[in-house]
């Protein structure tokens, strides 16, 4: 005996909780909320909060074990039809009002762009006004918690209902999608934006998708054949799916940036410790005492430390040694901005030796300029990890003149 092969059942083994998705828009949500309070003017901000905001309700409200306590709440069997094609509705029109602005710029205010906002605003209100419209007009008393769109396919009213919400749904979903891989082709974007967008796109495609097992349930239905597996089975995980990826599509810009930014103060801080260590042991100061700070401020306070002990001890610097240095470093066959980062670390040991000699030299009529050297203090730390070829170019400076090759 063979047995059919029941789709209902292989996509049960693919099952999404609603909760999953939710909880992902929730993190979402919370990520952009303090950025969204601290700049509550900015209305780009404002938009991405509520989009998030009614893409949770979605979920939530959308749930079978909600949908069952409003209509318990409300007396009204499948009042919750109506709420979550509205919630839906809104989404998707918001989403269409946030690539729009996004996209054009706040600063945009062509006639084209704010004809298009009020286009949307229209048309989805409007809709979601006919949709309470033809639930009232429409004779649903059976409550269903999860095939309501396939089980009232027939039904007058509601047919048109559900059509109509899933209509404007693939509008919006299909012209958003559009303008965000539109976007993604554009020069210049930054490369976590860029993936943000690319995932937004992937989830507004796997929307398109949700839309057509949908449609295609529901004419089946007018047609007397049964596919309702692809509305309640294929569509719902799809749904929470393509949610997920919007939601990390929104997360990844900002959390992308941020752990880019604190990964490079971070690494910043680390490659000045050699030359803050030598600075430390040049000044004769202790570690000092601090209170707990942030990275920025930590870099911040090395970067400074530094500059401040360069600072007098640049009246100790052989301007001829740092020439010296630098030429041959070249002949080593060090690029040139290696070569300046050596030859200025040869510098500044031979200075430090120099005060310890002459803690008080005579001041000279034009000290050397330290400009140069103390914006390339990252580098000059960095050089003074490698002191074998510090001693390298020592050495070649400091050799007799005769002994020294020209350098071209």
């Amino acid at each position: 005996m063979t047995l059919a092969l029941n789709p209902s059942n292989v996509l049960g083994e693919f099952y999404i909780s609603f909760w999953i998705p939710t909880a992902v828009l929730t993190a979402a949500l919370v990520i952009k909320l303090p950025t969204i309070i601290r700049l509550w003017r900015d209305p780009l901000l404002r938009a991405v909060g509520g989009l998030l905001l009614l893409a949770c309700g979605v979920f939530v409200f959308c749930t079978p074990s909600t949908i069952a306590a409003v209509n318990r709440l409300t007396g009204v069997p499948n009042i919750s039809a109506p709420w979550c094609y509205s919630l839906i509705t809104a989404f998707c029109g918001s989403c269409l009002l946030l690539i729009i602005t996004w996209r054009n710029g706040l600063s945009d205010r062509s006639a084209v762009t704010r004809r298009a906002l009020r286009w949307v605003v229209s048309v989805y209100s409007g809709v979601i006004a006919a949709l309470w419209g033809l639930f009232l007009l429409a004779d649903v008393p059976v409550e269903r918690l999860r095939d309501l769109d396939t089980y009232y396919a027939t039904t007058p009213f509601m047919s048109e209902e559900i059509l109509l919400y899933l209509v404007a749904h693939a509008v919006a979903v299909l012209i958003t999608s559009k303008l965000i891989w539109n976007w993604v082709r554009t020069e210049g974007l930054d490369a976590w934006l860029r993936w943000g967008l690319k995932l937004l796109g992937a989830g507004y495609v796997l929307n398109l998708i949700f839309d057509a097992s949908k449609l295609i349930a529901v004419t089946a239905r007018w047609f007397g054949r049964n596919v309702d597996w692809l509305s309640t089975d294929l569509a719902p995980p799809v749904a929470a799916l393509s949610a997920i990826l919007i939601a990390v599509g929104f997360i990844l810009p900002h959390a992308g940036q941020y752990l880019h930014d604190r990964w490079r103060v971070r690494r910043a801080h680390r490659e000045l410790r050699p030359l803050y260590q030598l600075m430390r042991s040049a000044s004769g100061e202790g570690v000092p005492f601090v209170l707990r700070a942030t990275p920025e401020l930590r870099l911040t306070r090395r970067e400074t430390f530094i500059r401040d002990v360069l600072l007098p001890l640049a009246r100790h610097l052989d301007t001829g040694l740092g020439r010296r240095s630098y030429d041959a470093a070249l002949d080593l066959g060090h690029p040139p901005e290696r070569a300046r980062a050596l030859a200025a670390a040869v510098n500044i040991l031979d200075a430090i030796e120099a005060r310890r000699r002459t803690p008080e030299p005579p001041e000279p009529a034009a000290g050397p300029d330290t400009t140069s050297l103390l914006q390339e203090i990252g580098a000059v730390s960095r050089a003074l990890r490698h002191p074998d070829e510090i001693e390298a170019v020592r050495a070649l400076a400091t050799a007799p003149a005769e002994s020294v090759p020209v350098h071209e």
